[in-house]
Order: structure tokens, then C-alpha cells, then sequence
């Protein structure tokens, strides 16, 4: 006579249920614990690379979007502000964007057009006195608060501080250096701005 008793089929059902309740939640929960240890979605957007459809941009517009709580202008050149630019090349204070170029300018942006593509202007709308935001001025000469000779560019209703269209600051004015040129590079037909060929920013 065997002593071994016979299990319930009924409670062999709700055995083997329990067990597969406690295996789902106990899943969960160590989800939702490994998940605490991802940044958030604000963090990731914070810091992230913006992407930028700039197929349909017409000549002389200007976008702006955020980047790190920042605007950055996306401006689509055309061959006449480009040539303005060397009118304006013995006007501004760092032609060459050479002050704290690490900080304010990559490498490739080391140019006369400040950029990859000459047609596009990359910056942050920031002005490097006080960080207040410039606004676009980019009809041709005088004009209040601006010389008589004005070639097109920012200006900074704050100080008076004035931008020619590669975000280079003119001589004798309160603003110490250029607009600042995120990492920036092109994929297609998208702008990423925060990311380049060396990685992220």
C-alpha cells in the first residue's frame, strides 16, 4: 500500500496559475526597476540630437528650432548674402572665427561662411553678451539702430551688439564673440544638429 497521497487535479490548475501569476509580475516589477535606470524622455530631449527636414526651405528662410533649450536658426543663403559676406570680412571682429574656436566653432565651420554647406547658416540664436536673442535684419541698408551701409544680418535689441549673415560679430560691439555653430551634419536631406562625424555634442 503506497503512503504517497494524490494531488488534487484541481489544485495542481491553481498551483501551477499561481506560479504563472508570480512569474508575470515578478517580470514586471523588474521591468519597472531596470526602466528607473534609463533616462527619462525629457533627460534624452534635453541632450539629444534634432533632427531637421530642410528639403522644402526656400532661399532666405529662416528656421528655428531647440536644441538643448536653445534656438538654433537654420538659415537657406542666398548667392547674394553670400557675397555680402565678403563685404563684412574686414568689418567684424573674428573673421575666421578663431576666438575660442573649441567652444563656439567646429573645425569645419572654420570659414568665411561659417558652415559645411556654404548655403545654409547653422548657429545658435544666442548673443555671446548677455544671451539675449538677435533678430534677423536681413534687408539691405539703413535702417534704425543699424549703419547706413548695412549689408544684411542680426541684430540684439539688448545692446546694440550686430551679426553679419555667417553669425560673425562686428567690430566694436559689446558682443565679444561670434554666434556660437552647434555640431551639425548632413544625412539626405535632414540637418542633425547636435551630432557630427566625431559623435554627439
Amino acid at each position: 500500500m503506497s503512503n504517497e497521497k494524490q494531488v488534487d487535479p484541481g489544485r495542481r490548475v491553481m498551483l501551477a496559475a499561481t506560479c504563472a501569476a508570480g512569474g508575470v509580475v515578478g517580470l514586471a516589477t523588474a521591468g519597472a526597476l531596470v526602466s528607473t535606470f534609463q533616462p527619462s524622455e525629457k533627460a534624452k530631449a534635453a541632450g539629444a540630437p534634432v533632427e531637421v527636414d530642410i528639403a522644402g526651405m526656400a532661399v532666405g528662410e529662416m528656421k528655428t528650432v531647440e536644441w538643448r533649450g536653445k534656438p538654433v536658426w537654420i538659415l537657406k543663403r542666398s548667392s547674394e548674402m553670400l557675397a555680402s559676406l565678403k563685404k563684412t570680412d574686414n568689418a567684424v571682429a573674428d573673421p575666421k572665427s578663431e576666438r575660442t574656436p573649441d567652444m563656439l566653432t567646429p573645425e569645419y565651420a572654420r570659414n568665411e561662411h561659417r558652415s559645411i554647406k556654404p548655403d545654409y547658416l547653422v548657429a545658435v540664436g544666442i548673443c555671446s553678451h548677455l544671451g539675449c536673442s538677435p533678430t534677423s535684419k536681413f534687408a539691405e541698408g539703413a535702417q534704425p539702430n543699424l549703419p547706413d551701409d548695412w549689408a544684411g544680418g542680426f541684430l540684439c535689441p539688448c545692446h546694440g551688439s550686430t551679426f553679419d549673415l555667417a553669425g560673425r560679430v562686428f567690430k566694436n560691439k559689446p558682443a565679444p564673440d561670434n554666434l556660437e555653430v552647434p555640431r551639425h551634419m548632413y544625412v539626405g536631406d535632414k540637418l542633425i544638429i547636435g551630432k557630427d562625424e566625431k559623435g554627439e555634442a
